[in-house]
């Protein structure tokens, strides 16, 4: 399947044969004729593949929302998701699209992919609008996603992009259920006031990733929240931005021991949320966020200006204050430490912040504001406000939330940018990755490996500075290889609050098959699979989003696996020769968050450690993160850094003060 939507994206419905897809994927053209009969048949089963991908997606979303708007909003989401712009997989639906008309069997793929839609659509419109209303508006509404997205297929994706997308065909349904004027009660404000995801004031669902299961629900936040989240905000730092650091540090400190008490407590919870095995948890997120908040404490009370002699009649100084109100957008693989990442230099400082964790995993922030009150914290000085994009949108673009932190993808961070810029707020991004981890052929072989599989299969391998193109000498690749695989096949998968458990499952359905995809475009491609490339069912499992760690050979650097970030447990090895060759492939992306070498000669570790474009690096050593040391990127990585003093910088800003000792001499 993934070879043929290769031939399609490159060579179109006309000039991709069976014979040229036997080619490709290795195969006699027999072979490929016995299962498909002939082009039609494997065409077919293709178009079959990306309708259900796709509805696959639809139901992985329809799952966490609770309300008929949210459903509606769920398909649109799906259909119109940034997998669907990327530029083979349209190219693919394209070609399939201009032949609908003319082979049946396509058309009835086609069919069958809009009956669906329409009937999901309507059946949620129609506890919104009057039932005869129901059918035209959701014909009209699969319309709009239809034209809209072959509208950028056609501009070459220039024209719109899958944000710009979702927020037209947002715009567009909330326009609708506006001027309907029998709109049910207890439904119009819903209709009225849609964020991308659930309305405000709207449940959502948060699923157990490792059952299925819903572990609860938490209501979206609209503008009325986020305006009374901001006005609290604002009340509280007064008070709390008033206070001398050392009182500020009490109150961190007492926040980063009540952390540690209850350490347990919280590490299941994120376990239960995250689905990261509950040894990771115990200590490694709770402990980290402590950790920041007992560093940041100490900082507090040491923050200053300084003091400018400017000669016998003047002199200067400077004061660091705090910004005032900003704003931290969290990710769903680091719940609890990001937010902990975030709020503790923002308060240290004298900042109040709301915080808006990832929808998938919105319950450890919700704890962490329990326990900075608990600590002493005033009233509105850490807020959290839960929802999906539109409730983010509500921050970035507030008139008095002055900073906005984020930890996300590229895709989001553009956005925030965009919106942060009207207002020139200042802005701290931590992106994705594609980073490298550099084996040379004197490095100790067990280190080496030990450090590929913190690099890869740690959390999941649902880890933004993840070194996932490990490229390995070749003078011992093939020692590397054996001693790597052999620890991986010896990994136990399982239930994460099983302290046994090394390797849980992916955070969401949807999540689990876009890694799938990539690692079936990975075969596609031409590397090979050591071990895994799988989805794990056995037993209980089978309800979960397991995927079996999965490590690649044969991987070119122009392959999919190897420039784009998959964002799950799967690793390409490559090799290389020479020192200068290996820097120029490992910078060769437009990302830069991180990077890894091992060597036993220091002198060449830092000399390639100066030429590699990343912000985060390790000697010998990889993803280990200690609070006292700056993280962050570089290119399309970020902006900024989190942690070390360095972050001091990013919530505060510098006030210069001249001081006359003398008469003011003016010449008028």
């Amino acid at each position: 399947m993934e070879v043929t939507i290769d031939s399609l994206a490159e060579l179109g419905f006309v000039g991709t044969t069976l014979a040229q897809i036997a080619a490709r994927a290795g195969v006699s053209p027999g072979l490929v004729a016995h299962y498909f009969g002939d082009k039609d048949g494997l065409l077919d089963a293709a178009f079959r593949s990306l309708a259900r991908r796709v509805g696959n997606h639809v139901r992985a979303r329809l799952r966490q929302v609770s309300t008929p708007r949210g459903r509606i909003q769920a398909i649109i989401e799906a259909n119109l998701a940034p997998e669907e712009f990327e530029q083979r997989t349209g190219t693919a639906w394209l070609a399939f699209w201009g032949q609908v008309l003319q082979v049946e069997a396509l058309r009835r793929v086609q069919s069958v992919y809009q009956r669906r839609t329409l009937s999901s659509l309507r059946g949620a419109l129609r506890n919104l609008v009057p039932v005869e209303e129901a059918q035209p508006l959701a014909a009209m509404i699969a319309a709009m996603i239809d034209g809209v997205w072959l509208r950028a297929a056609l501009s070459g994706w220039r024209e719109a992009d899958s944000e710009s997308a979702r927020a037209l065909l947002t715009a567009f349904v909330d326009g609708r259920l506006a001027r309907s004027v029998d709109v049910k009660a207890g439904e119009s404000g819903a209709a009225r006031e849609r964020p991308a995801g659930p309305a405000a004031g709207e449940r959502f669902a948060s699923i157990n990733p490792a059952t299925g299961e819903v572990l609860g629900y938490v209501t979206a936040a609209g503008s009325i929240q986020v305006e009374a989240a901001v006005r609290a905000a604002q009340k509280g730092q007064t008070a709390w931005g008033a206070m001398t650091g050392v009182a500020r540090g009490r109150v961190l400190h007492r926040a980063a021991e009540i952390l540690r008490s209850r350490n347990q407590e919280l590490a299941e919870l994120e376990t239960r949320d995250t689905g990261k095995p509950i040894q990771e948890t115990q200590v490694v997120d709770v402990a980290s966020g402590a950790d920041c908040f007992e560093y940041f404490a100490g900082l507090a009370q040491s923050l200053s200006g300084e003091h400018i002699d400017l000669g016998p009649q003047a002199f200067g100084y400077t004061r660091r204050e705090p910004l005032g109100v900003v704003a931290g957008i969290g990710a769903w693989n680091y719940p609890l430490q990001i937010a902990c990442w975030k709020a503790a230099p923002a308060l240290a400082c004298g900042n109040a912040m709301i915080f808006k964790p990832a929808e998938l995993t919105p319950f450890t922030a919700v704890k962490l504001e329990e326990i900075l009150l608990q600590a002493g914290l005033p009233p509105g000085v850490f807020q959290v406000v839960q929802g999906f994009a539109d409730t983010g949108r509500l921050l970035t673009r507030h008139p008095h939330i002055r900073k906005v932190s984020l930890t996300g993808e590229v895709g989001t961070g553009k956005a925030v940018m965009r919106d942060a810029a009207n207002g020139l707020k200042i802005v701290t991004l931590e992106l994705g990755g594609k980073s490298p981890l550099i084996v040379f052929d004197d490095a100790k072989l067990d280190n080496a490996v030990a450090g590929a599989l913190l690099a890869n299969f740690y959390s999941s391998g649902q880890v933004c500075s993840n070194g996932t193109r490990v490229f390995v000498h070749r003078a011992v690749k093939a020692a590397f290889l054996e001693r790597l695989t052999k620890r991986v096949n010896a990994m136990r998968i399982g239930d994460p609050l099983d302290p046994l458990t090394q390797v849980g499952p992916l955070v969401s359905e949807q999540h689990m098959h876009k890694v799938l995809s990539y690692i079936e475009r990975g075969r596609a491609e031409g590397a090979r699979i050591l071990t895994g490339g799988y989805r794990v069912t056995v037993g209980d499992l089978a309800k979960g989003n397991f995927v079996a760690p999965t490590v690649f050979d044969d991987c070119r650097d122009d392959m999919t696996v190897v420039r784009e970030e998959i964002f799950g447990p799967v690793m390409s090895v490559l090799e290389f020769q020479d020192e200068r060759e290996v820097i120029e492939r490992a910078n060769a992306t437009e990302f830069g968050l991180a990077a890894g070498v091992f060597t036993n000669d220091l002198t060449r570790a830092h000399r390639v450690i100066a030429r590699l474009q990343a912000g985060t690096c390790w000697i010998n050593q990889y993803n280990v993160t200690p609070i006292e040391l700056p993280f962050g990127g570089v290119k399309l990585s970020g902006l900024g850094r989190e942690n070390g003093r360095a972050a001091i910088e990013h919530y505060t800003q510098l006030k210069s003060v001249y001081v006359a000792m003398g008469d003011v001499d003016a010449p008028y």
